[in-house]
Parts: C-alpha cells; sequence; structure tokens
C-alpha cells in the first residue's frame, strides 16, 4: 500500500513538471445540428432546458474524458491545460445529459425513431449514462431488432468508465430475455 502511495505521488510530481501540449489528438464532440429540429413536446421544461443547455453547447469544445486522471492528462498534456481539459470534459457531461432528457421525452411521445437517432450519437460519443443503454435497448427490443443488441453490448465493454460493469449486467439482463 505504501508502495502504491510512493508511486503515485511520483508520478504526480512527473506531470506537474510537464510543459503545455497541444490538444490536436483530443477527438471533439459537437452537436449535431438537426437534433433541434425533432418535435419536441414545448410544454416539457426539462426538454426546453436541455435545448437551451443543447445550443449553448453548439461552438464550444467538448470532450469525453471519462476515466482519464487529471494526473494522467497532465502527462499527456500539460498542467497548464488541465483547466481547459476540465472543462471539455465538463461540457461533454452536459452534452450526454441534455441529449438523454431529449431521448426519454421523444420515446414518452412515441417518437422512438428520434430518440434512437440521439441515444445512438450519445452512446458513439462513448457515453456512459446507463439510462441511455437502457432506454435504447428497449426501443430496439419494442422495435423488434434485437439483433441490434450485441453491437450495444459491444460498445459498453469498450468504455472506460465506472459504469461499464453495470451497464453490461443491464444489457447482459435484457439480451438474454429478447
Amino acid at each position: 500500500m505504501e508502495h502504491q502511495l510512493d508511486d503515485f505521488w511520483e508520478k504526480e510530481n512527473r506531470a506537474n513538471s510537464i510543459r503545455k501540449r497541444p490538444l490536436d489528438d483530443l477527438v471533439y464532440v459537437t452537436v449535431p445540428t438537426h437534433f433541434f429540429d425533432f418535435p419536441y413536446d414545448p410544454a416539457d421544461d426539462r426538454v426546453s432546458e436541455a435545448l437551451r443547455i443543447l445550443n449553448s453547447l453548439k461552438d464550444v469544445p467538448a470532450v469525453n474524458l471519462t476515466g482519464i486522471s487529471n494526473t494522467d492528462l497532465k502527462l499527456k498534456y500539460g498542467t497548464a491545460n488541465i483547466s481547459k481539459l476540465t472543462e471539455y470534459d465538463q461540457n461533454y457531461t452536459m452534452l450526454v445529459r441534455s441529449l438523454q432528457t431529449c431521448a426519454n421525452s421523444l420515446h414518452k411521445n412515441g417518437r422512438d425513431d428520434e430518440a434512437k437517432e440521439i441515444l445512438e450519437y450519445a452512446i458513439d460519443t462513448g457515453s456512459d449514462i446507463s439510462a441511455s443503454y437502457d432506454l435504447l435497448s428497449d426501443i430496439y427490443v419494442s422495435s423488434g431488432h434485437t439483433e441490434l443488441l450485441p453491437g450495444l453490448i459491444k460498445k459498453a465493454e469498450g468504455l472506460n468508465s465506472l459504469m461499464k460493469d453495470p451497464i453490461l449486467r443491464l444489457l447482459s439482463d435484457k439480451n438474454i430475455s429478447s
């Protein structure tokens, strides 16, 4: 245990001495503008707020950094970039949460094709929101597309998140019962 702590502090000290590096290799996530055109319920305040957030994120960088420690980010991009990277990650989190809200509303109003498109996009960006996997798998099952469940499971297997195992359990249960 003490050896692990020493290793951690050695790595952290090394990370704190890394000079600023370019952010060219980051995968930036954008908000598909056609999502704004979907037939949302205008009386749903949660969707209105989600759309407002998505609109505010249209022109700002959003990057999924889930599962990457600040120490590792500093080692790769330099200490001077950590605030910027934190902001990018927070933007990403707000983006996928807002997409989930929109998908929920569309599903509730019988618009599963649009909900499916939003959820597939969010999951393709690496979202680890279990509700996204849950709803998308429900849509696949209810629309008779259970053959898509193994692909969804494969995407979940690629997550770098603490939510990976719970999502895989959720999907495994649905895959068995379908």
